[in-house]
């Protein structure tokens, strides 16, 4: 990618008429099934608070190159994979990093970054004081841990099997499981003080 191409980069709430666009590149990067329609516009209303839009979408030209879906501190909740208890923030003020998904082409030019550090800024906005997310520990080359600890993430707890109920219940299929998905997730979090 050169520069004057990286310039061309926009970034934009995620809307609507984006949806399409981001199901078609998250299916492709993070394997069939991880996005469809009814699962992206629940992601999609998670995301607000006050009135503010804390998911992104950045495009190159007609391309989508990149998307964030971040839940606003108000609209989730923990679950069985997340340890509360071991958080330095109050869990009432963390908001959720759902997924960010960059085209393969373009990886490794800061998009991913770029999405992140916006979503943060739209998150902060909501009220949120950190941000959590589960890290796919088998993506290629663990890019995704190191793109997320370069950003400041901190290493919580690891977690056995992630993704393997989406697997088996709900259709989702692993590019790197042959059968179903035994990844290991990391549950990490970032601070935005």
């Amino acid at each position: 990618m050169t520069a004057a191409n990286l310039n061309s980069v926009k970034y934009l709430p995620l809307a609507p008429e984006h949806f399409d666009d981001v199901i078609r590149l998250g299916n492709e990067v993070q394997g069939e099934n991880y996005l469809m329609p009814d699962t992206l516009k629940a992601m999609y209303d998670k995301s607000w608070h006050n009135n503010i839009n804390a998911s992104l979408v950045s495009y190159c030209g007609n391309d989508i190159v990149g998307f964030r879906i971040t839940y606003a501190h108000s609209q989730w909740q923990c679950d069985k994979w997340c340890s509360p208890e071991l958080w330095p923030v109050a869990p009432e003020k963390v908001c959720y990093f759902k997924c960010n998904t960059v085209s393969p082409a373009m990886q490794g030019a800061g998009i991913g970054s770029t999405l992140l550090a916006k979503s943060v800024s739209a998150a902060k906005a909501q009220g949120a004081e950190a941000g959590l997310a589960h890290i796919w520990l088998s993506s290629p080359g663990n890019s995704a841990f190191k793109y997320f600890s370069k950003n400041g993430g901190e290493l919580i707890k690891k977690h056995p099997d992630k993704w393997r109920y989406e697997s088996i219940h709900e259709g989702y299929d692993c590019p790197v499981c042959p059968e179903t998905c035994e990844c290991e997730g990391a549950e990490m979090l970032l601070r935005f003080s």
